[in-house]
């Protein structure tokens, strides 16, 4: 027998025995994703400092892996201010919307 859906009450579609996420909760999670994504970005930065600082004074580091980390935090550096350019374009035109 087909049941009649109420339009009334939502529908959660989840996996038996799981509780669905609450607003606060997914915003804590985005939080600490952003979090990390920063922190990751800082960490290669600071690598690429530090390698190309013991290259500078003469310590044993390869000429390459310093220019892949380098280039790798200069990577993730462009690509982290391109999302935040994004996110700030995406908030501009929302608080154009009429409503």
């Amino acid at each position: 027998m087909i049941e009649k859906i109420n339009i009334a009450t939502p529908q959660v579609f989840t996996k038996p025995g799981i509780q669905p996420k609450t607003a606060s909760t997914v915003q804590k999670e985005f939080s600490h994703f952003l979090k990390d994504a920063i922190n990751n970005v800082n960490d290669s930065q600071k690598t690429s400092d530090i390698m190309t600082e013991k290259l500078i004074k003469g310590e044993n580091v390869d000429l390459h892996q310093v220019m892949i980390a380098s280039q790798k935090a200069s990577v993730s550096l462009q690509a982290t201010l391109q999302i935040r350019n994004k996110v700030v374009e995406a908030y501009q035109e929302i608080m154009r919307m009429q409503v």
